[in-house]
């Protein structure tokens, strides 16, 4: 492991960009249900992002959230947990023992509201059981130093468990309310996938909890036989991506097949489709359900990319340093590698910008409070690097 604060920077410059941006042949030929639901105008902010390398030497880092004093807490999902502070990186002990076959292991990282106080945080993992697997999310207290975790609690299980090693979700947005938002991959396989639009299951859902695992009262099921209650929106392939905007409104992006990443707005109790309607199709080659993108009862994506861009890890811009992005939500994009940034009017994307630093597949996105963007790139000799705008 590497860890580079000084000197060694990269200098990339921002690519001219076309309209829209220059991508592969989509995968279908589906029609966008509104104007700019897709390909939207290019925009080029003449930005070069220059990019400095905090950590480098990690093995398949998957999440990265900041704490005070420029001090960080990275995931691996082999099953580490890494506190970076001042330099140094320390491993935490006390860490739940997590699934790390395929796309499982130890996932994201979350602070509670009142982590300066409590020293809560969350994590979520793919939970090894009887019978296989599934997302778990726990709450813990690290230690002053950061070396350490206790008082461990797993507050949510994600029903079935599956023995399969896809599409876990799981990001965790602590929500102004106090409650939490976690999202739930519908664990890929066919035909269990098809659970997503099933409510007796946690499968292909966005779920939102009580810190201590209970239940919101005003959660839009609680009550209704034969639903979980902690079932906040359903018809959801596998979500890698979830924030809050500057009003405090949830914004998720969930992976498609080929084609079909979608940016959705999630309101409570709606159906986002999944795998009934989508704009991919198959690994195949065949299409999905028959080949249809639009149902009554069924919610759009605000935006989808065919070709994908296998988003995971987003975060809306805030602060001054990249002056030009106030508000616009940046994604970390795996294939192609990249970040993307997108503008936003009210509930529709009006211009896209994509830049490659050169770093590999962007698996987490925080902006900074001083403005700058930490990313985390998950690859085998994977890295915490932080970007800024080149003076």
């Amino acid at each position: 492991m590497r860890f580079l604060l000084s000197t060694a920077v990269a200098l990339i410059a921002a690519p001219a960009l076309a309209d829209p941006v220059p991508q592969g042949a989509a995968n279908t030929d589906f029609q966008p249900a509104f104007e700019g639901q897709t390909r939207a105008k290019a925009m080029n902010s003449g930005v070069t992002l220059q990019v400095e390398p905090v950590i480098e030497g990690l093995e398949h880092p998957w999440a990265v959230e900041l704490l005070p004093e420029n001090a960080a807490l990275i995931t691996e999902r082999p099953g580490r947990l890494k506190y970076y502070s001042g330099g140094s990186v320390t491993d935490v002990t006390g860490i739940p023992e997590v699934d790390e076959r395929g796309q499982g292991g130890l996932l994201d990282v979350a602070l509670s509201p009142d982590f300066a106080e409590s020293r809560v945080i969350f994590l979520s993992y793919a939970e090894p059981r009887d019978g296989g697997n599934g997302t778990t999310v726990a709450r813990m207290v690290l230690a002053e130093d950061g070396a350490s975790v206790s008082d461990v609690q797993v507050i949510f299980r994600q029903t079935p468990t599956y023995d399969g090693d896809k599409h876990y979700g799981s990001r965790i947005v602590p929500a102004g309310d106090g409650s939490l938002f976690v999202t739930l991959g519908e664990r890929s396989d066919t035909p269990i996938r098809d659970s997503a639009q099933e409510m007796d299951n946690h499968l292909g859902k966005l779920v939102r909890i009580m810190p201590d695992g209970s239940v919101p009262s005003d959660n839009p099921f609680v009550g209704s036989e034969g639903v979980q209650p902690e079932i906040y929106a359903s018809g959801l392939r596998n979500v890698q991506a979830a924030t809050l905007d500057g009003s405090g409104q949830l914004w998720t992006i969930e992976h498609g097949p080929r084609g079909g990443d979608e940016l959705n707005k999630p309101e409570a109790g709606l159906n986002y489709g999944w795998p009934v309607i989508s704009y991919g199709i198959d690994y195949g080659g065949g299409p999905i359900n028959g080949g249809i993108a639009v149902q009554d009862g069924m919610e759009q994506p605000v935006y989808y990319w065919d070709p994908v861009i296998a988003p995971s890890g987003a975060d809306f811009y805030e602060g001054s340093l990249f002056g030009d992005w106030q508000g616009d939500l940046l994604i970390g994009a795996m294939s192609p590698p990249g970040l993307v940034r997108l503008s936003l009017e009210g509930e529709r994307v009006t211009g896209e910008e994509r830049f490659d630093p050169g770093i590999g597949r962007i698996r987490d996105v925080k902006v900074a409070g001083d403005g700058t963007i930490w990313v985390v790139t998950d690859e085998d000799d994977g890295g915490l690097y932080r970007l800024s705008p080149e003076a």
